[in-house]
């Protein structure tokens, strides 16, 4: 790629100062041209930490309101293009970053041919990060779509824990927002990730789209990434219950995206274990139940425009 190509990092903030610290902190170790942080509003003290750093390389983005990770990250790499057009665009959670020399790793890789590259990421304890492993979309590969509908699963379509030790770059059809790097043509396929989505599967959108018109995705197992989630709890519980809603409506979203015709086919395997996990979810199976009867109702008719407040306001109005 060459050591004078330009990368404009973007991070998307809200009220988790401990785990912004320290991307921001890694991030600004790391060869980046520009660090652009977009804050949704946060009230921990989040905005006076990054006022105070003295970098030039720091921007600040603030939103008038929690717009969530996609209207974060549309804002952001809006401005990344406008304001520096730079050769790479890097989207990164604010709970996420590159391990130490990850981005001059980057620098040094030879990305010819690739409009994005997706980083194999990490949990803190040196687990793989299955929420961010790279898939290969079933219905764009017959043999990977025999796999998933004989049982395979999710297991069928995302990477292997051998493809982690590849000692080269492996082509993929979609990668997560976390330590993603985005070629200026990229940008210029699939344009800027829907903001109106809030949070979940902006990301898994976007890459298809990439894909889709006719963009190539490389995983490159040796950028390594850690993310230190917690959407989850160790039960597997929603945390807090509302990221249900977003999560499962922009699931539909994207399974229509990846399935095309196959939609409904797999929407009726799909459903029922939903109404499975809903039963999962312990005292808030209800709540769960009825966010997933909202999210399916949303998800089909592609109404992607409530926020977390007009979320919230409807919760409150349903007494849930």
């Amino acid at each position: 790629m060459g050591q004078s190509a330009r990368i404009a990092a973007v991070v998307v903030t809200y009220n988790r100062l401990h785990q912004l610290q320290q991307t921001v902190t890694r991030l600004l170790a790391e060869p980046v041209d520009h660090l652009i942080v977009a804050d949704n509003g946060s009230s921990d003290g989040s905005r006076d930490w990054l006022h105070a750093i003295d970098d030039p390389r720091l921007e600040i983005l603030e939103m008038p309101r929690n717009l969530g990770g996609a209207g974060g990250f549309e804002a952001g790499m809006r401005h990344a293009a406008a304001r520096h057009d730079p050769d790479w665009i890097l989207v990164v959670d604010d709970d996420a970053r590159p391990e130490p020399g990850a981005i001059a790793a980057f620098r040094a890789s030879d990305t010819t041919g690739w409009d994005a590259v997706a980083a194999a990421v990490y949990f803190p304890d040196g687990r793989i990060c299955g929420m961010n492993r790279p898939v290969l979309n079933p219905f764009w590969h017959p043999r990977i779509f025999l796999r998933t509908a004989t049982g395979g699963g999710r297991a069928a379509f995302h990477l292997t824990d051998s493809d982690y030790q590849h000692p080269g770059p492996l082509r993929v059809d979609g990668g997560s927002f976390v330590g993603l790097f985005l070629s200026r043509r990229a940008v210029e396929l699939a344009g800027f990730p829907d903001g109106r989505l809030f949070v979940y599967a902006e990301d898994g959108l976007y890459s298809l789209a990439i894909s889709g018109a006719g963009g190539q995705i490389g995983f490159f197992p040796g950028l390594r990434f850690e993310h230190d989630c917690s959407t989850f709890a160790p039960d597997g519980r929603f945390t807090p219950v509302w990221k249900a809603y977003f999560y499962h409506r922009n699931l539909l979203l994207l399974y229509r995206r990846a399935a095309g015709l196959w939609f409904w086919p797999a929407l009726l395997a799909v459903l029922p274990k939903w109404v499975w996990r809903a039963m999962q979810q312990g005292p808030d199976r209800w709540r769960f139940l009825r966010l997933l009867g909202w999210a399916v109702r949303d998800g089909l008719t592609r109404r992607v425009g409530w926020t977390l407040d007009d979320l919230q306001d409807e919760m409150r109005r349903k007494g849930l």
